[in-house]
């Protein structure tokens, strides 16, 4: 039986096979570490869409597939309109038993393809996106996306002149955009938590409709911090508040994991020499003020703590 069938999968359990491997991703990558995950609970009978990103760039290599499944390169902006294809084209032909899938950064899902997976989940097309949030368009050199946090360094808001960093927005929460689109299913995972985000893999394989999940995703080149704190700064974005793990299903917001360890959100910013400016003035003050204040919302919006106000 194939894993789009078996609904008893665990990370235990998961198939030996891997349908992501041998790609030429930075060492600590987190990204390449969900996409890896997600392919083994979605399995062999996967149609899988990519646009020009980190994972194609590391993933599509001449004379090198890394991807052991139906996979293929997107326009940077059409991911959806391809999976929205692809899921046609399943219908048509009649293939049972089978997923689209498309795995997107957070530039070319929340700022060039979100034209296209608005329709795509609008019509409640029978696709998984999935995107890879790290925050910034890490491939190109590192500039500015609309999911960039406050003052976070990239080569498009460098860290000089009045107001160093990035000054643009808070950070897009594409998330919530897709909650209002009230389709059957949009989750938020990570990275530091491979049990949950597996478990939100596996549910998601089991709904008709549209599905979104967001996967926050750390890049040690982009953030500028080590390749063997990726899983460490994941875990303490979820604790600090700024990134909640939720669920939402036909537009209404079911769940929320809590925060076992509430920390500041200075402990997660000092690792990464993208918000080192941040410490050194007192519009960087301001600015991490601000940060956790963002943070403080999440946490009240999402009820990530118990009742007694403990992590």
């Amino acid at each position: 039986m194939s894993n789009v069938l078996n609904k008893s999968i665990t990370v235990k359990s998961l198939d030996q096979r891997e349908f992501f491997y041998g790609h030429k991703a930075c060492a600590g990558c987190g990204g390449s570490l969900a996409v890896r995950l997600a392919l083994k609970v979605l399995g062999e009978r996967t149609f899988t869409a990519v646009p020009a990103g980190c994972m194609a760039a590391v993933g599509f290599i001449y004379p090198q597939l890394a991807f052991a499944s139906n996979a293929i390169i997107s326009t940077f902006p059409g991911t959806a309109s391809m999976m929205s294809g692809i899921a046609a084209g399943v219908r048509a032909l009649g293939i049972p038993d089978c997923h689209v899938v498309g795995f997107a950064g957070d530039g070319g899902t929340a700022d060039i393809g979100l034209q296209a997976l608005s329709g795509a989940i609008d019509r409640h097309d029978r696709i998984i996106y999935i995107c890879y949030d790290n925050e910034a368009y890490m491939n190109t050199g590192v500039q500015r996306s609309s999911a960039t946090p406050p003052g976070a360094r990239t080569a498009t808001t460098p860290a000089m002149g009045p107001e160093p960093g990035n000054v643009f927005g808070t950070g897009k929460s594409v998330p919530k955009i897709a909650v209002a689109h009230g389709i059957p299913y949009v989750a938020t995972a990570t990275v530091a938590d491979l049990h949950d985000l597996e478990r939100k893999v596996m549910k998601a394989m089991g709904i008709h409709g549209a599905r979104y999940l967001h996967i926050h995703v750390p890049c040690p080149l982009g953030w500028g911090s080590a390749s063997q704190d990726t899983i460490r700064l994941a875990r303490l974005a979820v604790e600090c508040g700024l990134f909640p793990l939720f669920e939402a299903e036909h537009g209404v917001v079911t769940g929320s994991r809590k925060i076992r360890r509430q920390v500041p959100v200075v402990e997660y910013l000092k690792p990464q020499r993208r918000f080192a400016h941040l410490f050194s003035s007192e519009e960087g003050k301001g600015r991490i003020a601000h940060l956790q204040a963002i943070a403080d919302r999440n946490i009240a919006e999402y009820h990530l703590l118990d009742a007694e106000g403990d992590a």
